[in-house]
């Protein structure tokens, strides 16, 4: 990996340094592991301290998850940390705070919100900080921990921010106008990632990927242009939905009233149970998630609600 230096760090070190990452919305339904998009309004920070054992403890965990692996192998935002102590050979550790702000189980990207803001915060004590593309392959080894595979649709835009393209190797921001908004619809169910990936399994027709193909080159498209006409035309999917959508409750009414309210398409955000629709302005967005909680409470089940511009922040430094 190329490690470069962030040229807007300040060159003096504190011995603390505080980040906090924000959810997102991953896959956007037609990029399963490779698209995703950060949504402000909801996080997770970490308060990271430099010390001079080679280790990496953690020393608490609080916020909306709490029962969660002290052990630093164990824990997403922990084994970041050791993977970046041990790739960069350093001869200090580092101590983790975390505040849990992103329900796990949520489709939110809890658990990459918790490695990126860890390591965006150890960063920042480094002797010599490193530009943000530079840590994804150590924030892709804590979310291994958590989903039992290394997939960025989450971590590559909360480490750069935006729509943001994310192979196993680069990450690449899509550009976005900026009046289209997200609403994102959290109903207060817990889905994980590991039972919703196994869901996946069986048999795909060749179609199936063709038609999929065809939607996300639409919405890149679609991105790239400002054309809301072709994002409408390709934010379908064909292929990870129609087995997911069973394991969430009221998920074809609560997509259907984003859908009403003129979205330019509506799907499962990451895993799920959290659904999200992309709008061309904010008042669409709003509107559409008034109705959307609307579907999920006649399902049985509460839900919060953030809206926000698609092209949203990075992880940043408090």
């Amino acid at each position: 990996m190329r490690m470069l230096k962030d040229p807007s760090s300040p060159q003096a070190r504190a011995d603390i340094a505080e980040a906090e990452a924000y959810a997102s919305v991953g896959n956007v339904g037609i990029g399963f592991d490779i698209l995703g998009h950060t949504v402000a309004g909801a996080g997770d920070r970490a308060q990271v301290r430099r010390i001079p054992e080679r280790e990496v403890r953690i020393a608490s965990i609080d916020g909306v998850v709490t029962d969660l692996p002290l052990d630093a192998p164990s824990n997403t935002a922990g084994a970041a940390l050791l993977s970046m102590q041990r790739g960069l050979d350093l001869p200090y550790g580092f101590e983790l705070v975390l505040h849990k702000g992103i329900a796990l189980g949520s489709g939110m990207g809890g658990s990459a919100a918790s490695c990126v803001a860890a390591v965006v915060a150890a960063n920042a004590l480094l002797d010599e900080p490193l530009m943000r593309e530079a840590l994804y392959d150590f924030a892709l080894d804590g979310e291994l921990v958590a989903s039992g595979s290394r997939h960025g649709d989450n971590l590559g835009p909360m480490l750069i921010g935006g729509l943001v393209l994310a192979t196993d190797t680069r990450l690449v921001r899509i550009p976005v106008p900026g009046e289209w908004h997200c609403a994102l619809v959290h109903p207060h169910v817990v889905l994980e990632t590991r039972r919703a990936r196994a869901a996946l399994a069986g048999a795909y027709a060749l179609g199936e990927f063709v038609a999929q193909s065809a939607n996300l080159a639409l919405v890149l498209a679609g991105c790239y242009r400002g054309e809301a006409a072709l994002v409408r035309e390709g934010l379908a999917d064909v292929l990870v939905e129609p087995r997911r959508a069973p394991l969430i409750p009221g998920f074809a009414q609560v997509k259907q009233a984003a859908l009403d309210h003129g979205a330019m398409g509506a799907s499962i955000s990451g895993a799920g149970p959290s659904v999200f629709g992309w709008f061309e302005d904010r008042a669409s967005a709003e509107a559409a998630s008034r109705d959307m909680r609307a579907a999920f409470a006649a399902a049985g089940h509460d839900s919060d609600v953030l809206v926000a511009p698609i092209d949203g922040p990075a992880a940043r430094v408090l």
